[in-house]
């Protein structure tokens, strides 16, 4: 339709050459002019679904079914159909486990002795750098799985030292040491 307009032929010609009716391509520009009241709802629902999926930082991650209870909340009356499409015609998707992905990415060895607990599950601390308390994460990314590894003090809560591109771990003081850790000797002995 968007042909008849960019030329200079006469509208009547070229729509009797091509066999389409004149009330077709009158109702196109019409709609082109003033969208219907459902194609107004939408644009409106659609401010919404991208206002819902940036109110915090993982609601980008949010489905459609999601973001449709979020309405429902927000006591919107709408059908989840409606809004899958909605979503679906602008290309938001939710965050999805790829094809073929059972589980965790840990291998149990059944034969393994755990590490014995040196803390004995007490992790608040008296003073700084008496107890450190390593964590190693697990982060899905678009390019692959990321792995951050940090140590951090039990009493200031603060990251003593992490890397999340090489995992690598300060060389720890003896569980045995009479001294305390501190940041500085660790980080020189790795």
């Amino acid at each position: 339709m968007s042909f008849v307009d960019t030329h200079d032929f006469s509208v009547g010609l070229v729509l009797r050459v091509l066999n389409i009716p004149a009330s077709t391509y009158y109702d196109w520009r019409a709609r082109r002019t003033s969208p219907s009241p459902r194609r107004c709802g939408d644009e409106w629902l659609l401010v919404l679904i991208e206002e819902i999926r940036a109110s915090h930082e993982f609601a980008g991650t949010y489905g459609s079914p999601r973001v449709w209870l979020e309405l429902c909340r927000r006591g919107v009356r709408v059908g989840r159909k409606r809004v899958e499409r909605i979503m679906r015609e602008n290309g938001l998707r939710g965050a999805y486990l790829r094809k073929g992905w059972k589980g965790g990415s840990t291998k149990q060895n059944p034969r393994h002795i755990a590490a014995p607990d040196l803390l004995e599950r007490d992790f608040t601390a008296v003073a700084p750098n008496t107890k450190w308390v390593a964590d190693l994460t697990r982060i899905l990314t678009g390019e692959g799985v990321l792995w951050l590894a940090s140590v951090r003090d039990a009493f200031s809560n603060k990251v003593v030292a992490g890397d999340p591109v090489h995992v690598r771990i300060p060389i720890w003081c003896s569980p045995r040491s009479i001294t305390p850790c501190s940041p500085a000797t660790s980080a020189a002995g790795s």
